[in-house]
């Protein structure tokens, strides 16, 4: 991945681009077609604060990211961990450095799963892969509360409070 952590260039304005939920990149309204241009943006963006850049060493262009910038489409157990890839071709083991985390919407408390993928890169864990990770699950005491979730390289990462869970 290109350093672009290291990168300070002046920001030059905002780019008619966007990322949507489900992972497709758009450009002035429309999809990018061709995977390999889309890969190399992914591998140039950064997060500064709740702000999306592409940044190479002499610009700084912001972006529009409706959720996560990635979408983990599939995951699978490595040893003791559990691989996600994301649809750019990315690829972390879930652990210590690589966090799961679960998000609860307050009104329908749907959740939205994701794992991290580089600097405060996340991406969002698609649907099928959630259920299969479920599967995965198991309780645990966090902080005197029982928790369902699910461990990889020994770490273990909260779903849903078991209490709930049996509730449903």
């Amino acid at each position: 991945m290109p350093p672009v952590h290291l990168w300070n260039p002046p920001f030059c304005g905002d780019l008619d681009m966007r990322i949507a939920r489900d992972g497709t990149w758009f450009y002035l309204g429309t999809p990018i077609g061709r995977p390999e241009l889309v890969k190399l943006f992914s591998s140039i963006i950064r997060k500064d604060g709740d702000d999306y850049f592409l940044v190479t060493p002499v610009e700084k262009v912001g972006i529009t990211v409706d959720d996560a910038p990635f979408v983990a489409v599939d995951f699978e157990r490595e040893g003791d961990g559990l691989r996600f890839v994301t649809q750019v071709g990315d690829s972390v083991v879930a652990g210590p450095d690589h966090p799961i985390r679960v998000h609860r919407d307050p009104e329908t408390g749907e959740p939205s799963p994701y794992v991290l993928i580089r600097a405060n890169l996340e991406a969002l864990i698609d649907r099928k892969s959630f259920y299969r990770l479920v599967e995965l699950g198991e309780e645990e005491m966090v902080d005197d509360v029982m928790w369902f979730g699910v461990r990889s390289a020994g770490a273990f990462f909260p779903i849903i409070p078991a209490a709930e869970l049996s509730e449903t």
